[in-house]
Formats: structure tokens, C-alpha cells, sequence
């Protein structure tokens, strides 16, 4: 089955697209990736149709935000991607606060719509949102993942799971958080 999957930038003109993976997803559905960008209280505020109009903007800046990925014609799952720099809630974190100076780009959400569930496809969205994130210029990414040592909903699985990082080549480099530990991968 992975090889009927295919990856594109997240683009303006594939919204229709990108809303049916959000819209199949409780959290996505009203987040829209507004929880990483904006400011706890502006994001909290827009739960919903203003997070959703938000996005609607944020596809309209030169660079796509994330990685769509598709099965045949079906659109099947995302992932966020982009320069660590633009989200208000990485600048923040202090759990997720920056482990150097190094300027590194962040994957920082996975959705993936029911009927393509348990096939691998955040694998291979990861696998993309690195080659993305090469292409674009970045010279290192870092991901926030969930380790599965303690018992999780799926609700709390967003930001991807430490063992497809680990998989992926990326390496721990810090742990501020029981169950949430920084990885990194060097893209040079």
C-alpha cells in the first residue's frame, strides 16, 4: 500500500484537499496548526472557524507550511513542517525551549484521515517533510514526538511518535518532558 501514497507542499490551491484531512480529525478540525503559530490566547479565540480562516492565510505565504500526502486521488494525511522561527509556541515552551543556536527547522504535527489509518503513512509523511525541509534551505529539523512508554490517548499522538523518528535517523537531544523528548536530524 505505501506505494500508492504520494506527497505534495501543502499549497493554496489544494485547501479543498487539505480540509478534508483536518476536518477528519476532532483536534485538527478547530486547531489547524493555529496552536503552534499564535499566541496561547489568540489561538484559544479562534477555536475553530477563526483558526480555520487563519490557515486559509497561512496557505497564501511563498512557502507551504506543511506536506499533503495522498492515496490515489485521495487526499490522506498531513504534516507541519517549517522553520522553527515562525511558531510563537516554540519560542515560548520552555520544555521545548531551543537546545542551541543552531537555526533548525520544526515538524510539529501529523494528521492523518480514519480510512488511512495504521498504514505507515506518517512514516512516509515524515520521510517527505525531511526531504521538504532539505530542499528548502533547512540544515537540521527537530520534532517534539510522544514517547509511548506511558499510556496515551490517540488524541495526544499529533505530534508524531519518538519511535518514527527514531526509525528516521533523527537522535535524542533533549528531555525536559517525561514523555516528550527534543530529536534532531542534521539535513547536510
Amino acid at each position: 500500500m505505501p506505494d500508492r501514497f504520494s506527497f505534495v507542499p501543502a499549497t493554496a490551491d489544494r485547501l479543498t484537499d487539505i480540509e478534508m484531512v483536518f476536518d477528519d480529525c476532532g483536534g485538527g478540525r478547530n486547531c489547524r496548526c493555529a496552536y503552534w503559530y499564535l499566541p496561547n490566547a489568540d489561538f484559544k479565540a479562534g477555536w475553530g472557524e477563526g483558526n480555520r480562516s487563519w490557515f486559509r492565510d497561512l496557505l497564501d505565504r511563498p512557502r507551504p507550511p506543511g506536506i499533503l500526502g495522498y492515496h490515489g486521488n485521495d487526499p490522506a494525511g498531513w504534516c507541519g513542517v517549517a522553520p522553527r522561527a515562525v511558531f510563537d509556541r516554540l519560542r515560548r515552551s520552555k520544555p521545548f525551549a531551543p537546545v542551541d543556536d543552531r537555526p533548525v527547522w520544526s515538524i510539529n504535527c501529523f494528521i492523518t484521515r480514519k480510512p488511512f489509518r495504521r498504514q505507515g503513512l506518517s512514516r512516509l509523511l515524515l520521510q517527505h517533510a525531511v526531504e521538504f525541509a532539505r530542499v528548502n534551505g533547512a540544515e537540521c529539523l527537530e520534532a517534539y514526538p510522544v514517547d509511548q512508554g506511558c499510556a496515551l490517548g490517540s488524541g495526544e499522538l499529533y505530534p508524531g511518535t519518538l519511535s518514527i523518528f527514531l526509525d528516521a535517523g533523527f537522535i535524542e537531544v533533549a528531555r525536559r518532558l517525561p514523555t516528550r523528548p527534543i530529536v534532531r536530524l542534521d539535513c547536510r
